[in-house]
């Protein structure tokens, strides 16, 4: 019994020793594949910092190279060695599992999916100034899954990447511009071509606004109580210290002091209101 357990033992080792040359020759041949997808996933992060991708985006492929050069590391390691059963059962049953998880986490695939296409068409970047389903906010970092926005208000809103990728999209600073208006009323006696005149250099003179494109000013329409002017302008987006709001209520407070200051009249929309509750009268004849 002792004689059969020992040949036994003496003849695994033999094999062992027979077979560790494919194991080192397979385990090198994973190392070197592993190596050249770490060496690829450097070299991308390298080529994608030099463009307008966001940084959240350089990890990502870093990563996902480094994961492909893994799987198919250790799928060659599995062949080099004999287990090609195996190995084959791996990348089917890797695909079976994949198309599972697909169906389990739809909506968490979708998004990481439109983040991904998101990455080549580059539509925002951060500090833009983007609106998608009515909401309109500064992009703060960009996610695969989410978008970080912070409203006007403050409020620091994540939109889901398929959002962005599948529903219409408004970037208010891809070019660096963005025009900025509002409306004056004034009294119908009041001299409206000098009035656009006034109005005009007050836009131009204010603090944040461009000379090009330049400002301009046009009679919007006629109220039934005062002429409307409107004043078009345009601020630079990128300048994050002379927000459009900003620029706006200057500009309107100095045309506000201008026409003041030459005798403009501003109308406004009167209204009488007549009390119509009934009131009781007593008659009372003259006595003689």
């Amino acid at each position: 019994m002792i004689d059969t357990l020992t040949e036994a033992f003496f003849s695994e080792i033999e094999q062992f020793i027979e077979f560790m040359p494919r194991i080192l020759i397979a385990l090198f041949v994973a190392f070197i594949i592993y190596f050249i997808g770490r060496m690829v996933g450097k070299g991308t992060v390298r080529i994608l910092k030099r463009s307008t991708m966001p940084e959240a985006y350089h990890h990502f492929f870093k990563k996902l190279i480094t994961g492909i050069a893994v799987f198919i590391g250790f799928i060659v390691f599995l062949n080099l060695i004999g287990y090609n059963t195996l190995a084959a059962s791996l990348v089917a049953g890797g695909g079976l599992t994949a198309v599972m998880l697909g169906f389990a986490f739809k909506d968490i695939g979708e998004n990481f999916l439109a983040g991904f296409f998101l990455a080549f068409s580059r539509p925002f970047n951060t500090d833009d100034v983007i609106e998608s389903g009515n909401i309109t906010g500064r992009v703060k970092s960009i996610q695969l899954r989410h978008t970080h926005l912070r409203t006007a208000d403050g409020c620091d809103v994540f939109i889901p990447s398929a959002q962005l990728f599948t529903k219409p999209l408004h970037n208010y600073t891809l070019d660096g511009l963005r025009r900025g208006s509002f409306t004056i009323g004034i009294d119908y006696s009041d001299d409206a071509e000098a009035a656009l005149k006034i109005i005009l250099e007050a836009v131009v003179k204010t603090r944040g606004v461009l000379k090009k494109p330049g400002a301009g000013t046009s009679i919007k329409g006629f109220d039934p109580s005062f002429v409307e002017i409107q004043a078009l302008f345009w601020i630079n987006a990128k300048d994050q210290d002379m927000s459009l709001g900003k620029v706006r209520t200057q500009a309107m407070d100095n045309c506000r002091k201008a026409l003041i200051e030459n005798g403009f009249t501003f109308s406004s929309d009167m209204t009488t209101a007549i009390d119509m509750r009934p009131v009781d009268v007593n008659v009372r004849g003259k006595e003689n």
